[in-house]
């Protein structure tokens, strides 16, 4: 299956700014790169690229004062397999992780595990453990937590999510990672298109995704709790501790975000690669 993704974001910029962008794919996906995803700035730029401590593809550059356009368009190569299910893994004892995954145990920016640890044992203590337990808390959180983009802000939390009962897929995922992390089990932050391959209408508006990440028998597995379904044709940009780690982008000074439009489509047969409609 190919997919096509990519994005059109416009900001207005009192005077010259520095960015942060994230908004590669990630680099497992290179290999699936049909179209590259080649970052396109108009007015054209200089950008400087780096791999952060996660392993995420990064560029930066200074925008100029007035309307800057970021622009990508991508085909992808991807699986028509949905996401991977053993309900058979098993979690790890803490004293026998892995040292890279114990980073993805603690509390975070967005990820609370202090202040919601105690709420994670009452709710998933008596759950079978390793992948049973996760797919509880996926359950548990796709059911409790109502999807409103209206009710979504940037600072909000684990905490506020928990409070408040609403948010868009990253506080979904926010919220389920603490939980993950408070019954001991490794969990990330996963950001990238998602696009509604496979899934019946009515569909709503395009935007990139957020779901997680579990470390469970060994290896890093994919859990969704906004829509808490296995999907085909997720594609990833970046990975972190929580949303903090990877924005899509990061400016450090006034702006104003003018436009903004996400695509994720199949390629039918009858459209030419490079070409799409």
């Amino acid at each position: 299956m190919r997919v096509r993704a990519g994005y059109e974001i416009l900001y207005d910029f009192p005077q010259p700014t520095p960015m942060m962008v994230m908004l590669s794919i990630h680099h497992q996906h290179v290999s699936d790169l049909i179209v590259p995803d080649q970052l396109v700035t108009d007015p054209m730029v200089p950008i400087e690229t780096y791999r952060d401590g996660f392993g995420n593809w990064c560029s930066r550059l200074v925008a100029p004062a007035g309307r800057l356009k970021l622009t990508s368009d991508a085909i992808v190569r991807c699986s028509e397999e949905p996401d991977e299910y053993v309900p058979t893994a098993q979690q790890y004892p803490v004293e026998i992780l892995s040292a890279e995954t114990l980073v993805y145990l603690l509390g975070s920016r967005y990820c609370e595990t202090d202040r919601l640890s105690q709420t994670a044992w009452d709710l998933f203590g008596k759950s079978p453990t390793g992948w049973g337990r996760v797919q509880a808390i996926c359950d548990y959180v796709h059911n409790a937590i109502k999807f409103d983009y209206e009710k979504a802000y940037p600072t909000k939390s684990a905490i506020n999510v928990w409070d408040e009962r609403t948010g868009v897929c990253r506080d979904f995922a926010h919220l389920a990672i603490t939980f993950c992390r408070a019954m001991n089990i490794p969990a990330r932050y996963c950001t990238g298109y998602l696009g509604d391959m496979g899934v019946p209408p009515p569909y709503g508006p395009m935007d990139f995704a957020a779901w997680m990440e579990v470390y469970l028998d060994g290896r890093w597995f994919t859990f969704d709790p906004r829509n808490n379904v296995r999907r085909i044709g997720r594609i990833l940009i970046a990975r972190g501790r929580d949303a903090s780690d990877v924005p899509i982008t990061h400016t450090f000074g006034f702006n104003t975000l003018a436009g903004f439009k996400v695509w994720t489509d199949e390629v039918t047969d009858d459209q030419k690669t490079g070409a799409v409609a």
